[in-house]
C-alpha cells in the first residue's frame, strides 16, 4: 500500500491530466499483474469491482469513531481537521501517530476489505477496520479510509485510469474502455490489457452500463437546432431505469447503477416473455388509467422498499416505459443509430413477446390529434410500454406537444437526434430535455455545510425552510448547494460564520436572516425534513437580499403547489 499511497499523493500534486496518467502508468508497469489490477480497482475509487454488487458497509460515523481512538484526538481537534481538510482519509493521514515496520500491502488491502464486507454487525465490522488501520503507516491509512469511503480526492477519474491502462500495457484507449465498459471490472480489464486480449472482453450482464443523460435547452426554437431529424419523446416524472433481461431472469437497476428490483416485484414477470437477453432504458412510473403517469410523489412510496405488500401493488400500479435497447441477441447496440434501435426495440416489444403490455401509439408530426393514447386494460395488469415517439418540423409543433405533455402531467420532452449514438454516462447535444420548473419559492437559509473537492473550506450546502404561520417559526422544506457563483459563496461563507448560532463542526446553525429563490422539479412529501415536505432536485436560483427573512413563502404555499402538481 505504500507504492499505491505515494503514487496517489504523486498524482494529487499535479493538476496535468498527462502527468496523472503517466504517474499511474509507471506504477501499474512497476508491479506484478495480481497487485496492478487490484490497484487499478482501488485507484477508480472503489473496494471492489464495479459489477460486484460487494459492499463494505461501514459508514462515515464508524470511521470517525475509530480514527478517534486510534488516534488519542479529542473531539475538537479532529473537527479541526476535518474542516481544514474536508475529507477523513486527510484526517487520518495527519492524526494518526507513525508505525514500525512495512505496514500493509495492496493484496493484503484486499483481502481485509472482503473480510469488512462479509463481517456482521458494526462491532466486528469496526474491530476489523481497527485493526487494519493500526497495522497501516499514516500514509497507508489515509487511502484505505479514502478507498472506504468510496473518494480519493486526488483528481484521478476512472477514464484517467483506463488511459493509464492503455498506456502501459500497449492496447488503444478506445479498446480499453470498451472493456471496462462490457465488463465493470477496470481490474480485469487490465489482466486482459498484460495479454493483448482487450477485443475478447465480452458484455457482463446485470452489470449495469451507464445512461445516457440529455442537456436542457431553453426554448422549442433551441430545441430543432442542432440536428436535422428529431424523434420526440414525453419526460416522464419517474425514475429511470435499466433493465437487464438473461436466462430467464430480470433485474432493473436505477441512474446509480442501484438495484432496484425489489421494488417493482411485478415488472420482471412482465418482461419474462422477451425471446432473447437483452438490456433497456426506460423510465418507471406510477401508472392509472386511462394510460397517464402519476406524479413522482406516489411512485415515492414504492422506493427503496424489500417488501412491496400486496395493497401497494394495487394502489401503486406501475409502468415501464422503454425508450432504448442497449443490447440484444447478443450484440451491442450501442454504437448504432437511434433510428435503428428504435426498430430493434419495436420488434423486441411485440405483443406475443410480453406477458402484459401497453400500447403506444406512435404519431408522425404534431397536430391537433397529437393526444396521447394507450389501450386500455385492466388496472391490475403489469405493463411495459414501448414510449410513444411524436415527430416535430417546426417550433410551433414542439411547443404544442410541449404543453400536451404538461397537460398530462409530465415533466416536459425529450428531442432526440435519431442519428444518434449511445453514450453512455455522457451528456451532449444529441439528446435533449424542454421542460419549464414547477415553481419557485423564496425561502429562508438555517443551516450550512462545509462543501467537498473545490469548495473544501467553504460553506458551499445550505439548508432552508419556509414559515409555519400557525406555529410562527420556519419549518426546512430542503437542501441546495448549486446555483451560487464561487464569489457569492466565499462572501456568504464570510458571513455565516459571523452569524453562527450552533457550531456542531462540520453544521451550523445560523441566524435565519438570508433569503434564496429556489427552483425545482417537483414536490414530495417526506419525513426527512419538519415541513413534512421535500423538494426534488433543488437549485439556488439567487440571493433576495431585497426581501425580509418575513417575506419569505409559507407552508401554505407550499401545500398549493404540491396539491396543483397532484392534479
Amino acid at each position: 500500500m505504500r507504492r499505491l499511497a505515494e503514487t496517489c499523493e504523486a498524482v494529487a500534486a499535479t493538476t496535468k491530466k498527462l502527468q496523472k496518467t503517466a504517474i499511474v502508468a509507471r506504477y501499474f508497469k512497476s508491479r506484478g499483474t495480481d497487485e496492478a489490477a487490484l490497484s487499478a480497482v482501488f485507484l477508480s475509487g472503489r473496494a471492489f469491482p464495479a459489477w460486484e454488487e460487494t459492499t463494505l458497509q461501514v459508514g462515515g460515523s464508524l470511521l470517525w469513531r475509530v480514527v478517534a481512538e486510534i488516534s488519542g484526538q479529542d473531539e475538537a481537534a479532529l473537527t479541526a481537521a476535518y474542516r481544514k481538510h474536508g475529507d477523513l482519509g486527510a484526517v487520518a493521514g495527519e492524526v494518526l501517530p507513525e508505525r514500525s515496520g512495512e505496514g500493509l500491502g495492496v493484496l493484503e488491502a484486499g483481502k481485509v476489505f472482503r473480510e469488512i464486507a462479509v463481517a456482521r454487525g458494526p462491532a466486528a465490522k469496526t474491530a476489523l477496520v481497527r485493526d487494519v488501520l493500526k497495522r497501516a503507516t499514516p500514509l497507508e491509512a489515509k487511502y484505505m479510509v479514502k478507498i472506504m469511503t468510496g473518494d480519493l480526492r486526488i483528481g484521478l477519474k476512472e477514464s484517467l485510469v483506463e488511459e493509464a491502462i492503455a498506456r502501459a500495457y500497449g492496447g488503444t484507449l478506445v479498446e480499453t474502455q470498451r472493456a471496462n465498459m462490457l465488463l465493470g471490472d477496470i481490474g480485469e480489464t487490465l489482466r486482459l490489457a498484460v495479454e493483448g486480449k482487450l477485443a475478447e472482453a465480452r458484455m457482463r450482464m446485470f452489470h449495469p452500463l451507464g445512461f445516457m443523460l440529455a442537456s436542457p435547452i431553453e426554448s422549442a426554437e433551441e430545441g430543432l437546432s442542432y440536428f436535422a431529424e428529431a424523434a420526440v419523446e414525453e419526460k416522464y416524472d419517474g425514475i429511470r431505469a435499466q433493465a437487464h433481461l438473461a436466462g430467464g431472469e430480470v433485474k432493473f437497476f436505477s441512474r446509480t447503477r442501484d438495484e432496484i428490483t425489489e421494488s417493482f416485484p411485478e415488472l420482471p414477470e412482465a418482461l419474462a416473455g422477451l425471446p432473447q437477453d437483452a438490456i433497456l432504458d426506460g423510465e418507471i412510473v406510477a401508472w392509472e388509467q386511462p394510460g397517464r403517469a402519476r406524479p413522482f410523489s406516489v411512485l415515492q412510496q414504492r422506493l427503496g422498499r424489500k417488501k412491496v405488500s400486496d395493497r401497494m401493488l394495487r394502489e401503486v400500479p406501475v409502468a415501464y416505459l422503454v425508450f432504448d435497447v442497449l443490447y440484444a441477441g447478443g450484440e451491442l447496440l450501442i454504437d448504432r443509430p437511434l433510428r435503428e434501435r428504435g426498430l430493434v426495440l419495436d420488434q423486441l416489444l411485440a405483443e406475443e413477446n410480453l406477458q402484459h403490455r401497453g400500447h403506444g401509439v406512435t404519431l408522425g408530426r404534431a397536430s391537433s390529434q397529437a393526444k396521447l393514447a394507450f389501450e386500455e386494460e385492466e388496472s391490475s395488469a403489469v405493463r411495459v410500454i414501448r414510449a410513444p415517439v411524436f415527430r416535430a418540423a417546426s417550433p410551433e409543433e414542439l411547443e404544442e406537444l410541449f404543453v400536451a405533455a404538461q397537460a398530462r402531467g409530465n415533466e416536459g420532452l425529450m428531442i432526440k437526434d435519431l442519428e444518434s449514438t449511445y453514450t453512455p454516462g455522457k451528456r451532449g447535444k444529441s439528446w435533449l430535455k424542454m421542460k419549464r420548473e414547477l415553481a419557485t419559492l423564496d425561502v429562508v437559509v438555517t443551516a450550512v455545510e462545509y462543501g467537498h473537492g473545490k469548495r473544501v473550506g467553504v460553506l458551499s450546502d445550505y439548508t432552508f425552510g419556509v414559515w409555519d404561520t400557525e406555529k410562527a417559526r420556519l419549518v426546512n422544506i430542503g437542501k441546495a448547494y448549486s446555483g451560487l457563483t464561487d464569489v457569492e459563496i466565499a462572501e456568504m461563507t464570510q458571513w455565516f460564520l459571523a452569524h453562527t448560532i450552533e457550531d456542531q463542526g462540520f453544521r451550523r446553525t445560523v441566524e435565519p436572516k438570508i433569503v434564496l429563490e429556489v427552483a425545482f422539479n417537483n414536490m414530495m412529501r417526506s419525513d426527512r425534513h419538519d415541513s413534512g415536505y421535500a423538494l426534488r432536485f433543488p437549485r439556488i436560483v439567487r440571493l433576495r437580499p431585497d426581501k425580509t427573512p418575513e417575506e419569505a413563502d409559507t407552508i401554505e404555499r407550499v401545500r398549493e403547489i404540491f396539491e396543483k402538481q397532484s392534479t
